[in-house]
């Protein structure tokens, strides 16, 4: 475990990985810290909120992936699956919201949280484009409102429910889905 706001820690992350996978790459990079205030509408929004939420939802992926990316690229190279980009190969997995859509956006507020998660989602987009050749599939990914501490006891979804649709959802993933944003049951949500 890692403090995510510092950048400085990651290294030493990287290098433990790469001893625990023996030097083999690793295939699959799940982006999934996550923040959020309470609900906020922009009357009552602060600026630490949305830095803050901005800092760990959306350049702590960023900065994590930079610092994994030699042993995602190792994994890539390594992999007996050459057909396509999948998850056995090598994957960048986003961990996104609903919330951060802009089409899908009804209700407003929730501006540190859904700027933040409209980031993650372009530079999740700017991902599969760069990493594409190297032969690395990315994706954002919505896990559904889910009860946790961050979704809360309203939600309509357990946790191992939404586990079990990502499971089956991110060994589905391929070429085709590289660069979308997608939900825990495989479909394409909007931007």
């Amino acid at each position: 475990m890692t403090n995510l706001t510092n950048t400085d820690s990651y290294k030493r992350v990287v290098d433990t990985v790469n001893e625990r996978v023996n030097g083999a790459g690793l295939n699959v990079l799940f982006n999934n810290a996550g923040i959020s205030s309470k609900f906020t509408r922009l009357g009552l929004v602060k600026k630490q909120q949305i830095t803050d939420a901005f800092l760990i939802n959306t350049v702590a992926p960023i900065m994590l992936t930079k610092a994994f990316l030699p042993l995602l690229k190792t994994a890539a190279k390594n992999s007996e699956d050459k057909t396509g980009l999948n998850v056995r190969r090598a994957a960048v997995i986003n961990m996104t919201s609903i919330l951060g859509s802009i089409a899908e956006n009804g209700d407003g507020g929730f501006y540190p949280y859904r700027c933040s998660k409209a980031a993650l989602n372009a530079a999740t987009k700017s991902m599969s484009i760069d990493l594409k050749a190297d032969g690395i599939l990315v994706v954002c990914l919505h896990p559904g409102w889910v009860r946790t501490d961050l979704g809360g006891s309203n939600a309509p979804m357990d946790v191992d429910s939404s586990v079990n649709c990502i499971l089956n959802t991110l060994n589905s993933l391929t070429e085709k889905q590289t660069g979308c944003f997608v939900q825990y049951d495989g479909k394409i949500l909007s931007w």
